[in-house]
């Protein structure tokens, strides 16, 4: 198969950086940086300069782990939200789609992914240590785990519930009104939000 001829060197190192991203091909990949030819220098240098920013100045939350522009985020720091309540997650992604129900007012626990031995992903390489932790040194009543319907989300349920066995806290999981296997970026907001008002107690839901 023949290969598309640059007759620039430049444009062929921006088609092949756009090309490494997810879901670009590189049809798509030169559109782009045509495209960015297109636009005026200071609309071009302000895109390059927020991906530098994006990369260099970001933080993540020293409580939950979430992204964020400060060591605490913008939820943990709001007065409003449900400090006994704590929502463990397997991403970033997963708190923006249940934040986009509108259902949820408490706050999050980003595990940074699930046990996943496949993929070399043991219990040490996730935040569940720091979950552990603030169960312990916070005043929460409630963890829910809002983790994708698979083996994989399964087994990391069951781990972090032997490791809170200890203490008082309620552990409740999302209602299965999402399809075993799915995630949750993919479950609607209506669904989504459901299956957080009714949760369920977590042993309760795998009798």
């Amino acid at each position: 198969m023949s290969h598309t001829q640059y007759s620039s060197a430049l444009l062929e190192k921006a088609v092949n950086e756009f090309s490494a991203l997810p879901g670009v091909g590189r049809k798509t990949a030169l559109r782009l940086a045509l495209h960015l030819l297109k636009q005026p220098e200071e609309s071009v240098l302000g895109f390059g300069n927020s991906i530098i920013r994006l990369r260099q100045e970001i933080c993540y939350c020293k409580r939950c782990h979430n992204i964020s522009d400060t060591e605490i985020c913008q939820l943990c720091a709001n007065a409003s939200r449900d400090k006994e309540t704590v929502c463990v997650v397997e991403n970033i992604k997963d708190v923006m789609s249940i934040e986009n129900t509108q259902q949820y007012r408490g706050l999050y626990h980003v595990l940074g992914g699930i046990i996943s031995p496949m993929d070399g992903i043991g219990p040490n390489d996730l935040e569940i240590e720091s979950l552990v932790k603030r169960v312990g040194d916070e005043q929460i009543q409630e963890v829910i785990l809002a983790l994708s319907t698979t083996m994989e989300g399964d087994t990391t349920n069951f781990y972090i519930f032997r490791k809170l066995a200890s203490s008082n806290v309620k552990i409740t999981t999302i209602a299965r009104g999402i399809a075993v296997g799915d995630e949750l970026d993919y479950a609607d907001e209506i669904t989504l939000g459901r299956s957080i008002v009714n949760r369920v107690e977590f042993t309760s839901s795998f009798k």
